[in-house]
């Protein structure tokens, strides 16, 4: 590692970054970011046209982007999707796993389908694209997964969604286990985050939840992809297996 004022800006050159979920939001912000600050991006998500828009509004050479429409809850589908990266680019510096669902119901009215179906996206594809891109992940590199504020506190009618965002927590630390020393793990718990996933809660307590948030406001896509890439960078060079909140104080409030 260099000298604080070696690696004070950050730069992602002749790095490669996977972002799960790159379509939209989270995803697609940290996407824009990691490309903006030089690196070469693979964009994985389920909607391919989602996906086709991401690619287009990152802007830049096609020759650093790469876009594969994949579904993260199926194993063979994650084991392709990193099988065209390490083709394409000889490997990854880096995994962003953003890719999620967050549906609303309580206990009484979740279905064994509904909660199965949530396992599937939110655990089991977070197990299966860490499992495919273990082997693909450079020395040097990192993964990020994102949690979730409910993670820690639980959420009213979201104890399924709460509960594979508890697991990643426990999954993120024993994986920065595993990999270490050769790869970086952490986790990132966003709190009220404004985009279409949160949209409907933000509709029922919006006003309660911004009189418990210190700094006054909702959390953007752009904030959560700030934090992703110091994770991502040099100056995260000694942080593995740590969670960072990122809420604007809803966590201690």
């Amino acid at each position: 590692m260099g000298t604080a004022e070696e690696t004070a800006v950050i730069s992602f050159e002749q790095k490669v970054a996977l972002i799960t979920g790159a379509g939209t939001g989270i995803g697609l912000a940290t996407a824009k970011l990691m490309a903006a600050h030089g690196a070469s991006v693979v964009l994985v998500d389920i909607d391919g046209g989602a996906l086709a828009r991401a690619a287009e509004a990152i802007g830049v050479d096609a020759d650093r982007v790469l876009s594969i429409p994949a579904d993260v809850s199926d194993a063979e589908a994650c084991e392709s999707a990193l099988t065209l990266a390490t083709a394409r680019f000889g490997g990854i510096d880096f995994l962003v796993h953003c890719a999620g669902i967050y549906p609303e119901a309580t206990i009484a009215k979740t279905t064994d389908a509904a909660w199965q179906r949530l396992m599937n996206i939110n655990l089991n594809g977070t197990f299966y694209i860490c499992r495919a891109a273990q082997s693909r992940l450079r020395d040097g590199g990192a993964v990020v997964l994102l949690a979730s504020l409910a993670a820690h506190r639980g959420s009213y009618a979201h104890a399924a969604y709460a509960a594979t965002k508890g697991a990643i927590l426990s999954f993120s630390r024993s994986l920065a286990l595993e990999l270490a020393p050769r790869v970086r793990v952490n986790s990132v718990s966003p709190g009220i985050i404004e985009t279409a996933m949160t949209r409907d809660l933000i509709g029922q307590k919006g006003d309660q939840l911004l009189a418990s948030t210190p700094l006054g406001r909702y959390g953007t896509a752009d904030d959560i992809a700030g934090t992703i890439a110091f994770l991502c960078s040099p100056l995260a060079a000694f942080v593995t297996g740590e969670t960072l909140q990122v809420n604007g104080g809803l966590y201690i409030s």
